[in-house]
C-alpha cells in the first residue's frame, strides 16, 4: 500500500482528488490532505508518504518551494496542476510526474503507476532540481536529455541544432559534442516552441538561429557553426528568409 499526502489549497480539489484516489487507486491510502505548504511539511514530517499530490500555484510558499524545506526528499511528488499545456511538456520531459486538473482517471492511474515504479531518490532528487532550474514561468531554462545512467541537464542557449533520427534525436552542443536520445524531435520542438531562436527550416532539423554561420540563398543551404550543413525546405525559405530579414541581414 502506497501511503499518499495530497496538498491542495483548494478544498473542492481536495475532495475530488481523494474521491478519485479512493475510488480508482486502491493501492493508494490518504493519510493526510493540507490546504499549504507549512501544513504539508508538517503532515510529510509525521506521516513519512510515499507520494504527495502537489498542487503549484498556492498562498505563501509555491508547490515548488516544498522541497526546500527537506534536506533528503524521500517521497514521489505528483503535480497536480491547472498550468497551461507548455510549462506541463516541461514536467513531462523532466520527468516529473503530473496531473492536469481536472484529474482524468486514466491519468490518474497512470501517473500512481509511475510513481511506484520511480522510488529511487537520486531519481527524485535529480528530477526536482532539473525542475526547479527550468520553472521560470513559460520559459525554460534547461531541458533534460535522458542517458543510460540518468539524466544530462543542458542549458537550451548551448543546443546548435536537434537532429531527427526516426524515434529518436541527436543533439549537438556548442561544446562540440553530439548527445542521441530516445525522444522524438517533436517533443523538443513542441517543449521549445515560445523560443524565437529556436526554428525548424525542415522536417529532420530544429536550429538554434543564433548558431548560423553561412546562409547561402540560391541553394537554400544553412551552414552552422560547427559544420553541419543542412537545407531549408522549399515550403519555409521564405518563411526563413523572412525571419533573417527581421534580425536585420539583407539579401
Amino acid at each position: 500500500m502506497l501511503k499518499a499526502i495530497i496538498i491542495d489549497d483548494e478544498e473542492g480539489a481536495r475532495f475530488t482528488l481523494s474521491t478519485l484516489l479512493e475510488e480508482y487507486c486502491p493501492s493508494v491510502s490518504i493519510i493526510a490532505q493540507c490546504s499549504n505548504v507549512p501544513e504539508g511539511v508538517l503532515a510529510i514530517n509525521k506521516h513519512t508518504p510515499d507520494i504527495v499530490f502537489l498542487d503549484i500555484e498556492m498562498p505563501e510558499y509555491n508547490g515548488f518551494e516544498l522541497v526546500e524545506f527537506f534536506k533528503i526528499v524521500d517521497f514521489e511528488i505528483i503535480f497536480v496542476t491547472a498550468y497551461s499545456q507548455y510549462a506541463i511538456r516541461a514536467f513531462e520531459v523532466s520527468a516529473v510526474d503530473y496531473l492536469l486538473k481536472p484529474v482524468e482517471i486514466e491519468q490518474l492511474q497512470a501517473a500512481v503507476d509511475k510513481a511506484s515504479q520511480k522510488r529511487t531518490q537520486a531519481n527524485i532528487m535529480q528530477r526536482l532540481d532539473l525542475m526547479k532550474s527550468t520553472y521560470n514561468g513559460d520559459e525554460i531554462k534547461k531541458i533534460a536529455l535522458p542517458m543510460s545512467d540518468g539524466l544530462m541537464f543542458v542549458d537550451v542557449a548551448e543546443i546548435i541544432l536537434f537532429e531527427a533520427d526516426r524515434a529518436y534525436t541527436h543533439v549537438f552542443l556548442k561544446n562540440g559534442s553530439k548527445i542521441t536520445v530516445s525522444k522524438p524531435m517533436r517533443t523538443f520542438e513542441d517543449i521549445l516552441e515560445n523560443r524565437n531562436f529556436i526554428y525548424r527550416p525542415h522536417r529532420s532539423h530544429l536550429i538554434n538561429i543564433n548558431y548560423i554561420k553561412k546562409y547561402v540563398r540560391g541553394d537554400g543551404m544553412i551552414f552552422m557553426d560547427n559544420g553541419v550543413a543542412l537545407p531549408v525546405s522549399r515550403e519555409r525559405k521564405q518563411e526563413f528568409e523572412a525571419l533573417l530579414k527581421e534580425l536585420r541581414i539583407a539579401f
